[in-house]
């Protein structure tokens, strides 16, 4: 008998995580999937050790792109997302980021992401939401519709490190990626991004605390760099994704 790849072991894993009923997962159920993850490199969803050159940002990607790009694409160096699996409780995909681009500040509405650096560097600023919901002084909401978050994580990422989790409230669900070299990231989304269930992907734009007045006092204990006013936006004009090809093992979807 063949061996089971990761790719098929975290499907699995996932499905008895993650089910259509919506329930929450135990703590211990996501610290099993993010110790699983945890394992995984690069090779496991296909992304060969031989092209890690930049390759104008694409690394470890290089040779899965399309005999169709073009010498503009690359120069471009567009974020290459592979869907691995995805179904209505979760999605299993891998973004692969070029040097310096970056995915802008956005959120997980009502869901839970793990995600996994398979190789390279990556600078993350994830924020949560202030409760209960902070918004500045009548006169300036009025023009200007903002919402107070606290900052959660503002650091530099590099592989191999632990799997990060992000919950619907906590753990940082309004993040921004940035590429210090060339990278990807696996993630898991739980459930994934769904219009028909109201789970919209939100880009913001992140103000200094000191940009609006309010009513929150800030403790003794608080610095105002640790918060900030979030405006909801267009989603960016420069945002440059694309679909790439999947060469990794396939998922057999009814395994048990």
């Amino acid at each position: 008998m063949a061996k089971r790849s990761s790719v098929q072991a975290l499907y699995e894993l996932c499905k008895k995580t993650f089910t259509p009923s919506s329930a929450c997962p135990s703590p211990i159920a996501i610290r099993k999937l993010a110790a699983f993850l945890d394992t995984m490199g690069p090779e496991d969803v296909g992304l060969k050790q031989d092209n890690l050159e930049d390759d104008r940002g694409h690394g470890f990607f290089g040779s899965n792109l399309s005999k169709s790009t073009s010498r503009l694409a690359r120069w471009a160096q567009p974020i290459t997302y592979l869907n691995i699996y995805e179904c209505e409780s979760f999605t299993i995909v891998v973004f692969c980021l070029p040097t310096s681009s970056v995915i802008p500040l956005h959120d997980h509405p009502g869901m839970i992401v793990l995600s996994k650096i398979l190789y390279g560097s990556l600078h993350v600023k994830a924020y949560d939401w202030t409760e209960p919901p902070c918004k500045p002084i009548s006169g300036e909401q009025n023009y200007f519709p903002v919402r107070l978050a606290k900052l959660h994580t503002d650091t530099v990422l590099t592989a191999p490190c632990p799997t990060t989790v992000l919950y619907p409230t906590t753990g940082g669900n309004l993040h921004c990626f940035t590429a210090v070299a060339p990278c990807a990231v696996l993630d898991v989304l739980a459930p994934p991004y769904s219009e028909a269930s109201g789970r919209l992907c939100t880009y913001y734009h992140d103000y200094p605390f000191s940009s609006f007045s309010s009513e929150k006092k800030l403790d003794t204990d608080e610095n105002e760099n640790d918060y900030a006013w979030l405006q909801a936006i267009e989603a960016p004009d420069n945002l440059h994704m694309r679909s790439g090809k999947y060469t990794g093992p396939a998922v057999q979807a009814h395994a048990q």
